[in-house]
């Protein structure tokens, strides 16, 4: 009985780690992961009745006891009935189920892609293997771009526009929204909605090539006034370097072909087939979540991008060896 309770503690703990977390459907934060969720458990708790039914009937069956008959062509007309009635009522319970669960399908599908005009408007493009994230406004100087995190105010839905320019990518964040697809020549619309402050981590969710695993994304929700601070800062070019070392890695940068693909605003800097370096040391992860932002991780992922990442479309950099420390300190001070 004792090794039995544990083993039952135990399959619990670990069924339900998989139920939270920064990155699960079933620890919904917004309005459209709920539709998911709602949806999700009501299927669960539908299926599981009709499971136990069959099991105990099939079990009623097979151990009820019947007297044999003597000759099997006599039937018994009563039970006959009785048993017509049985299977009628049941075969009308499920067909009011399924158009029960179509129902409750349609409607969660109505809720999770209803979108309207937000005060906040996205454009996200799929990169292999990235994330290009713009934040449109009206006003082309509050206007600005980053990569693979996005920056929401909780509690406030979020318009977000999807396109790709290369191959088919989903775009998926479970704790706030369903997938929706990323396809070239095709813009679509998803909203998604943060209730609470928190890092939610979301996913590519469609092969798209070899780095396909390691094209996370992150979707940050702060207060109204936090947000507002963090995107004045957005907008702002990059502050000059106060140091000489600092100096240095701003020439290392501009002096090698880093500026062929990556743009810094305040600079010479202005390549476009890379992300926006403008603040690249604000964010929590480099590679598109692949490694925590740090000094060291830059370095490594200056020297070897294709060791860390096989397949990135990132090219080596000739680097002299005392380049690379100045090099990565510059981009960890773009805040």
């Amino acid at each position: 009985m004792r090794w039995s309770r544990a083993f039952a503690s135990i399959f619990a703990a670990t069924a339900l780690a998989g139920c939270q977390g920064w990155q699960s459907a079933l620890d919904p934060r917004g309005p459209k992961a709920g539709a998911i969720a709602d949806l999700f458990w009501i299927f669960v708790g539908v299926c599981a009745v009709v499971w136990a039914l069959v099991v105990i009937f099939l079990s009623v069956a097979v151990w009820r006891r019947r007297g044999e008959r003597p000759d099997p062509l006599v039937t018994n007309a009563a039970q006959e009935r009785r048993i017509t009635i049985v299977v009628g009522t049941f075969v009308g319970l499920t067909a009011i189920t399924l158009v029960a669960l179509t129902a409750f399908s349609y409607a969660g599908q109505k809720r999770l892609f209803d979108t309207h005009e937000g005060r906040i408007t996205l454009k996200i493009t799929g990169h292999q293997f990235w994330w290009e994230v713009n934040y449109e406004d009206p006003d082309p100087q509050r206007s600005f771009t980053t990569a693979n995190e996005i920056h929401i105010p909780a509690g406030e839905p979020v318009r977000i526009k999807l396109e790709s320019t290369d191959v088919i990518h989903s775009f998926w964040v479970p704790s706030l929204m369903g997938k929706q697809d990323l396809i070239p020549g095709r813009q679509n619309l998803i909203q998604i909605q943060a209730d609470r402050e928190g890092v939610y981590r979301g996913q590519c969710a469609e092969f798209c090539g070899w780095q396909h695993a390691h094209m996370g994304i992150l979707v940050i929700a702060h207060s109204k006034d936090e947000f507002e601070a963090w995107r004045n800062q957005q907008i702002s070019a990059r502050q000059p370097p106060e140091d000489e070392e600092r100096n240095e890695g701003e020439r290392i940068f501009l002096s090698k072909p880093c500026v062929m693909c990556h743009t810094v605003r305040g600079t010479s800097a202005g390549g476009t087939v890379g992300p926006d370096l403008t603040h690249v040391g604000s964010r929590q992860y480099i590679a598109a979540g692949t490694l925590p932002m740090s000094r060291g991780n830059l370095a490594a992922w200056i020297i070897d991008p294709q060791r860390i990442k096989p397949g990135v479309n990132m090219p080596l950099i000739k680097l002299d060896p005392e380049e690379v420390q100045p090099l990565a300190r510059y981009l960890e001070g773009l805040k």
